[in-house]
């Protein structure tokens, strides 16, 4: 199938054109009909797979169709995103479908001045994106005006849940037109998220490309057992294979981002760190750089992390295990976007081993253990069976040493255990 199928207007058709769009993926090609015939929509979709342009391609040829112009022009159509990157991402998107429109968008997210925000407004855009905290704040104040929303689009719900937006979100709804249609996109539906759908939406069409929580088919995934402090050491081990052009490395916390960004950086290894805590300026300017090649690592937060789109990202690194499955999904699913092949590799200690067990069911496989490499952790032993395909970077004298250790401390930890039960009994 290709856009012309989709009877997709001449302007837009220009400006994929020159985005370099040939066909639609599988989830542009069965949601825009329903978003072109005004229907609700209900989209579980894999990071990756095209949503942005399933929701922006529409709306812009409905808004394009209406023809309001002037000072009189109202804001038409609202997406509410969980993060700023996620924000500029879909406003980019707009820019470049739109090109040949002449429809405005404008974009507000916190973290920066409102002042250029409140300005951008006074403009008469019919397209807002917006994260929920700057939009409540700017309506507060009486710069936005949402009764005349004909189009609502919740992107990336199950992310507001997990950030703690769900009460905005949920206050943002109850000031729009009850009559309007509305698209939700999730990649993955847990119950609560579920609930709120079917709250707000009207006879929804459903669509779902991949299967709830599913991981790309692309992406090769590994699992190193390691101890909790030789992590870092760890890190450099792997980064120093050459064949690794980029890679994503997640941390939990703000401050492990900084701390393992300084650690790479110490080792040779350009890197730079984006969360929360840092400036809007500071961020785009880590993304642009890590985009642009001039840094071979970028060092994130879940939370920051949502709306990075690098083209040809060859790794994500799980540096920790988050306790959430559908965030592993989210993860690594930075990696082998539309169809292209990737590598995630988990960095797992002791804590851990419970989060790799819940993450194994929710995506219905068992993850390759690569289990020979110089960080062996102490505690329970790895199976007898390499990894297949995965190469041994050790000496010789380098094995005999690290299984020695392995031995030992696998003593030393059975020794420990059964101290325990007898002092328990």
């Amino acid at each position: 199938m290709s856009f012309e199928q989709l009877g997709l207007i001449e302007p837009i058709l220009r400006a994929l054109v020159t985005q370099g769009y040939a066909n639609p993926t599988p989830i542009q090609a069965q949601a825009i009909p329903i978003v072109l015939g005004k229907k609700d929509l209900l989209a579980c979709s894999q990071t990756g797979t095209g949503k942005t342009a399933a929701f922006a391609i529409p709306i812009l040829q409905l808004l394009h169709n209406s023809k309001e112009q002037g000072p009189n022009r109202r804001i038409k159509t609202l997406i509410l995103t969980p993060t700023r990157e996620l924000a500029i991402q879909i406003a980019e998107n707009f820019r470049d479908y739109g090109a040949h429109t002449g429809i405005k968008h404008v974009v507000i997210f916190g973290g920066v001045s409102a002042h250029s925000q409140i300005q951008a407004l006074r403009q008469n855009p019919e397209i807002l994106i917006a994260t929920p905290g700057r939009l409540l704040d700017l309506w507060q104040q009486g710069h936005i005006n949402l009764s005349f929303i004909q189009q609502f689009v919740l992107d990336e719900a199950d992310r507001m849940l997990d950030m703690g937006f769900i009460h905005d979100v949920k206050r943002v709804i109850i000031k729009l037109p009850e009559k309007r249609q509305t698209l939700f996109f999730s990649a993955t539906m847990p119950g609560e998220i579920a609930h709120l759908a079917n709250s707000i939406l009207t006879n929804p069409e459903k669509v779902a490309v991949t299967p709830v929580s599913s991981t790309a088919q692309k992406v090769e995934q590994r699992l190193y057992y390691v101890d909790k402090n030789a992590k870092r050491s760890l890190l450099v081990h792997v980064l120093s294979d050459a064949s690794i052009a980029s890679a994503l490395v997640f941390t939990r916390t703000k401050h492990g981002a900084d701390r393992v960004a300084k650690e790479l950086n110490r080792a040779q290894i350009s890197a730079n760190a984006i969360h929360g805590d840092k400036s809007q300026n500071s961020r785009q300017r880590a993304l642009s750089d890590f985009k642009e090649g001039n840094i071979r690592v970028l060092v994130a937060t879940d939370i920051a992390a949502r709306g990075i789109d690098v083209d040809n990202l060859s790794h994500v690194i799980n540096y920790e295990i988050p306790n959430v499955p559908e965030t592993y999904v989210h993860r690594i699913g930075r990696t082998g976007r539309a169809g292209a092949s990737g590598v995630a590799l988990s960095f797992c200690d002791d804590e851990e081993r419970a989060y790799v067990k819940d993450i194994t069911k929710v995506i219905a496989q068992q993850i390759p253990v690569v289990e020979q490499h110089p960080f062996l952790p102490s505690g329970i032993p790895m199976a007898p069976r390499p990894t297949p395909g995965v190469q041994l970077r050790q000496t010789s004298a380098q094995q005999v040493a690290a299984r020695k250790k392995h031995r030992d401390n696998n003593r030393q930890w059975q020794g420990n255990n059964a101290r325990k039960k007898q002092a328990n009994n």
